[in-house]
């Protein structure tokens, strides 16, 4: 089964393209890695997939149906979850709080009917202990957690992950990944955006390399990066 198939999908800023025909299929179960210079698109890829963005053309489609024209918040409502790059939690709330809000919003119930739930997202984040914590007074590390425990509030079967170990020292990473591969292990769609290399790698089975829009290559992690294009374009080696 197809999670999610984007088809000649383009967006545009003035004379700007930054999403230029875009077309990839992701099947179900599948974690999938996007890579790119700065400026190649990435992040907005992921506004166009969650809703953010209105693409100029082409068509999106999540679990086969045609969600182009839907609006962000029924997107998130059919299971579509992300991080962002930058996390902003709700720093006067505590972590528990922050979750509660998400999941509430995002599975449009009460409270109560998420209560548990929560718990169990801060238990596999590593949260649980800091679950009364102001978010303001999280680590960088805790405040990523608490980023993917939000994304993980809304119940999705496609998450998004944007440049999520970007900052973290390598112990902070390898606990981070660990976290990752129990979300995937349940089942969970993944689209990771990410620069550190050998964490994503870690991680994903397949990979897309995006430069100035366009998709210059996906498949096989190993043979994507070792292939002349991605090593020019991406990794800036004259080869």
């Amino acid at each position: 089964m197809t999670m999610l198939a984007l088809q000649n999908v383009s967006k545009s800023f003035g004379a700007l393209t930054v999403t230029d025909d875009v077309s990839v299929e992701v099947p179900k179960g599948q974690a999938l890695g996007i890579i790119g210079p700065n400026g190649a698109g990435k992040s907005t890829l992921f506004n166009l997939i969650t809703g953010n963005l209105r693409a100029d053309k082409g068509a999106i489609n999540y679990q086969g149906r045609d969600v182009t024209h839907v609006s962000a918040m029924e997107r998130c409502l059919t299971g579509i979850g992300r991080s962002f790059q930058i996390p902003q939690p709700f720093e006067k709330l505590t972590v528990f709080e922050n979750l509660l809000v998400a999941a509430t919003h995002g599975r449009n119930q009460s409270e109560a009917e998420v209560l548990d739930d929560c718990a169990d997202v801060l238990e596999r984040t590593e949260l649980l202990r800091r679950a009364n914590t102001p978010a303001g007074r999280l680590s960088l590390l805790e405040r990523k957690r608490l980023e993917l425990a939000r994304a993980m509030a809304t119940d999705p079967k496609l998450l998004l992950l944007d440049e999520i170990a970007g900052g973290l020292t390598e112990g902070e990473c390898q606990a981070l990944i660990r976290t990752i591969k129990d979300v995937h292990a349940q089942g969970v769609t993944i689209i990771w955006i990410e620069h550190v290399l050998h964490a994503l790698i870690s991680v994903v089975e397949c990979l897309l390399v995006l430069d100035f829009g366009k998709v210059i290559g996906i498949g096989d992690p190993d043979e994507i990066m070792g292939s002349k294009e991605v090593k020019e374009i991406y990794l800036g080696i004259d080869v």
